[in-house]
């Protein structure tokens, strides 16, 4: 296992999560947040332990115990699940419709946790989230990243469209890194009979294969069934629709999106896309320092961000166009965002998509 380091400590402002998201009542956060991020590992062959049943406290713990940068506690209702909201592989990596926002590390710390109920509870009816929850998330991986509903904001089905990088995520409009499809991949890092991610409902989800590594079963008209040892689950698929369709389980909705679930949060004003754009890399520099590479019909092109206590600042490398340079103080009230992203590739002034 390589063990690259990141930690650095950081003071951001409360904003509204990524994709415009309306704030949380249960993930209130004061006018500023402390907290210290952990290494980001790039390989993993952790597997967590085999309880004696597929559901409750401790099985679910131990399946976001897989991840060492996942912190996990309890209450008498919900698993709370923290991380910086990085996953253990690089990002961005393939996308080819970009809206110019670059990973951050997000505080989901304290009371701005992932709240995953411990006894989920069979709805009367299920919700499908066709055309709906089209903000926040749905589910949280295992690896403490957020799902969102396959769908983008405006309707589109991320993976069609490209703005997916190999592992089916991207950032959203507060720079925070989040799938829109289940995370087949994980299947390996968990290990077999064990779910890739949790529902917002509590139900977990599983690849694509059923837990014991049998083909998989039918699915109702939530993505999931039921089974005999482990219980209602969900399913994630390689082709559309990507994720389960429905919550079989009972969820609240406020302001478009599964409540509660924490905010995300970025000091810069939201982006627009960068036509002609193929992201070809991302990097780790140093402690808090990273840098994402580009092209523009063919031309190198990159950005180089640092990330202090006090301030993030990005240096652009615009190819024939030139360098420039923004800092952004991280105490500044932005990220997040209402409206859809500009079609000028350039950052939205102070005010706008607040």
């Amino acid at each position: 296992m390589r063990l690259l380091p990141l930690s650095l400590s950081l003071v951001l402002a409360s904003a509204l999560h990524a994709h415009g998201i309306a704030p949380s009542k249960h993930a209130e956060m004061g006018a500023s947040l402390s907290w210290f991020i952990s290494p980001i590992l790039l390989s993993s062959t952790t597997t967590p332990a085999s309880p004696s049943t597929f559901t409750g406290k401790d099985f679910m713990t131990s399946v976001f115990k897989t991840t060492a940068r996942v912190k996990v506690s309890s209450d008498d209702k919900y698993l709370l699940v923290g991380s910086d909201g990085f996953p253990d592989h690089p990002m961005m990596i393939g996308i080819t419709n970009w809206q110019q926002q670059v990973p951050l590390p997000q505080a989901y710390t304290g009371t701005n946790v992932w709240m995953i109920p411990l006894k989920p509870v069979k709805a009367d009816k299920p919700t499908l989230i066709k055309g709906r929850f089209l903000r926040g998330a749905i589910a949280l991986a295992a690896n403490g990243v957020a799902i969102f509903n396959p769908q983008n904001n405006r309707g589109e089905v991320s993976q069609d469209i490209g703005e997916l990088d190999k592992w089916g995520g991207h950032c959203g409009r507060a720079d925070d890194y989040h799938y829109h499809i289940i995370p087949l991949h994980l299947q390996s890092v968990v290990g077999k009979g064990n779910p890739v991610a949790y529902a917002l409902d509590g139900y977990p989800v599983y690849g694509a294969t059923e837990p014991d590594g049998s083909t998989l079963k039918k699915l109702d008209e939530c993505g999931g069934h039921e089974d005999a040892k482990y219980g209602y689950h969900y399913h994630g698929l390689a082709k559309s629709p990507y994720t389960f369709t429905g919550f079989h389980g009972t969820v609240t909705e406020a302001a478009g999106q599964v409540d509660p679930q924490p905010r995300a949060s970025s000091p810069r004003p939201a982006t627009g896309p960068l036509h002609g754009a193929v992201i070809t890399d991302w990097a780790i520099e140093g402690e808090g320092k990273y840098k994402l590479g580009y092209t523009v019909n063919g031309e190198k092109r990159s950005v180089s961000y640092v990330l202090s206590s006090t301030n993030l600042k990005m240096d652009f490398d615009n190819g024939k166009d030139g360098k420039t340079s923004e800092t952004y103080d991280l105490n500044a009230k932005r990220g997040g965002g209402g409206d859809k992203p500009s079609d000028s590739g350039k950052p939205r002034k102070k005010g706008q998509g607040q």
